[in-house]
């Protein structure tokens, strides 16, 4: 059965990593003008830089804004990521589901 990765086998790049190693440097940005520009704390800005916090539907909208890229980039970013732990971390209790077949 195909686990829900997209056929994937390393881990999608978080979108943290994006903003550290894509957006920042290109647009000259550190922690602390990034989380002044999208009016967030530079802690939660912080946390999403080391991947330990996901992008919320009210971050994708403050980065899509600020980047001129949709809010819809950034949810698919954090949803790859997402389905890519969910079907790691359950792999076996899913395979055990036994697809149905419509009558």
């Amino acid at each position: 059965m195909n686990i829900p990765n997209n056929g994937m086998k390393r881990r999608p790049t978080h979108p943290g990593e994006m903003l550290r190693e894509d957006f920042l440097p290109d647009y000259d940005l550190n922690a602390t003008r990034l989380a002044e520009a999208v009016g967030v704390s530079r802690q939660s800005i912080n946390e999403l830089l080391r991947e330990r916090r996901a992008v919320s539907p009210g971050m994708a909208l403050r980065l899509g804004r600020l980047f001129g890229n949709s809010p819809e980039f950034w949810m698919n970013a954090q949803r790859a990521i997402d389905l890519w732990d969910a079907a790691e971390s359950g792999k076996k209790e899913i395979e055990r589901i036994k697809p149905l077949q419509a009558a």
